[in-house]
C-alpha cells in the first residue's frame, strides 16, 4: 500500500498510521499506541474506537488489537464511504429545495437547482444520460452491475457509443462478471472493445456510477432500487469522491480480453482475427493514411492505430509492408 492513501475513504492520516502500525505489529496492546504515534492518548483511543466501529480493527479476547485483512478493510471502507456519498448527495438535494421556498416568498421565478439535481422520471433520466453521452468530449466512465443487456438496450446504446468512440472520447467501463454468461451481451462488449472502449470485469459490484468528462456524475438515489430515481451531481467535491471510487473499482477489475475467448462471439475471421481486426488488416494493405482508414471503418484514428499495432504483433511483422506480405502468404487477405 506504499504510495497510496486511505484519505479517499474519510480516514485521517493518524487513523491510517494506526491501522498500518497494527498491520506491521498484529496483536499488540493498545495502551501505549499513543506513544508510538506521538499523539495524545485520548486521540489515539478515539481513533481505535472509530476504526473498530468501521470494522477495520477488532479487539481480541486477549485484549489486544488485531487489524482486518487489507482487502476486507478496503471493501468495508468502500461500502461505508459509498453510503456516506449517497446520503451527502441526498442532503444537498434536499437543501436545494429551500431555494424554491425562499423564492416563493420573494415572489420570484423558481430557478433550477445547481450542483446536484434529483430526477425521478425514468424517461427523463434516460434522456439526460443520452444528452451527457452525446456532448461528452473527453471521457465517459461507468460502473454497471447488469447481468445482461436486452436487444433493445444494445440497439439504443450502439449509435451513441459508436459516435463517442469515433470522436476519440475515452470510454472506460466496469461490468459484472455474470454478464459474460450472456452471449449477446458479450458480443456487444467485445464490439465496443474492438472500437476502442476499455472494459473491465468485476466479480461482485453493486455500485452504479456514470461520470462524464470528470465534471458530471450520475448515481441512483437508492442503489438497491433504481426506480426511485437518480442524482446528477456537479459539485466538485462530490464528483471527485465518486471518481476516486470508480478508480478503485477499475484498478481491482480484470480486463475483458483476459476473461473472454473471442471464439464465443461468432465474429472471428481468418487466422483467428476478430471482424474489426480483419477490416483493419485489409484497410492497412490498401490505404496509405491512417486517418483515411479510420474514417472508412468508422473508428477513431487512435483505435485504428492500436489495431495496426496488434496486427503487427500477431503476424510477427517488423513493418506494415512486411505484415501485408505475411498476411497474403497466409491467405488472410
Amino acid at each position: 500500500m506504499c504510495g497510496t492513501s486511505l484519505a479517499v475513504f474519510g480516514i485521517s492520516a493518524m487513523e491510517e498510521s494506526l491501522y498500518r502500525h497494527f498491520l506491521r505489529n498484529p496483536d499488540t496492546a493498545p495502551d501505549d499506541i499513543h506513544l508510538r504515534l506521538h499523539v495524545e492518548q485520548d486521540r489515539a483511543q478515539e481513533a481505535v474506537t472509530r476504526l473498530s466501529d468501521l470494522g477495520v480493527l477488532r479487539r481480541t479476547e486477549r485484549g489486544t488489537i488485531a487489524p482486518a485483512d487489507p482487502e476486507v478493510a478496503v471493501d468495508r471502507l468502500t461500502e461505508v464511504r459509498m453510503a456516506e456519498l449517497y446520503r451527502q448527495l441526498q442532503e444537498v438535494t434536499r437543501s436545494r429545495a429551500v431555494i424554491a421556498d425562499l423564492r416563493a416568498e420573494q415572489g420570484a421565478r423558481t430557478l433550477p437547482p445547481q450542483g446536484v439535481e434529483r430526477m425521478e422520471n425514468v424517461a427523463e433520466i434516460r434522456d439526460r444520460i443520452d444528452d451527457l453521452a452525446f456532448f461528452a468530449r473527453e471521457e465517459i466512465l461507468s460502473v454497471e452491475p447488469y447481468a445482461a443487456l436486452t436487444p433493445a438496450n444494445i440497439e439504443h446504446a450502439r449509435p451513441l457509443d459508436r459516435r463517442c468512440l469515433r470522436r476519440g472520447v475515452r470510454v472506460r467501463s466496469v461490468v459484472l462478471k455474470e454478464a459474460l454468461t450472456d452471449p449477446p451481451t458479450v458480443r456487444y462488449l467485445l464490439e465496443l472493445a474492438a472500437q476502442g472502449a476499455e472494459i473491465r470485469v468485476a466479480d461482485d459490484i453493486s455500485e452504479r456510477i456514470l461520470v462524464y468528462d470528470r465534471r458530471t456524475a450520475l448515481v441512483p438515489v437508492d442503489p438497491a432500487d433504481t426506480s426511485r430515481g437518480a442524482l446528477v451531481a456537479q459539485e466538485e467535491g462530490l464528483v471527485a469522491n465518486i471518481l476516486a471510487l470508480f478508480e478503485k473499482i477499475w484498478n481491482e477489475a480484470a480486463d475483458l480480453a483476459a476473461l473472454v475467448d473471442r471464439e464465443v462471439t461468432g465474429d472471428v475471421g481468418e487466422g483467428g482475427l476478430s471482424e474489426i481486426e480483419q477490416q483493419v488488416l485489409e484497410s492497412m494493405c490498401k490505404v496509405g493514411k491512417d486517418e483515411i482508414g479510420a474514417r472508412d471503418l468508422g473508428i477513431s484514428v487512435r483505435t485504428y492505430r492500436r489495431h495496426v499495432a496488434d496486427l503487427l504483433k500477431i503476424l510477427d511483422a517488423s513493418s506494415r509492408p512486411h505484415a501485408a506480405l505475411l498476411a497474403r502468404e497466409r491467405g488472410w487477405i
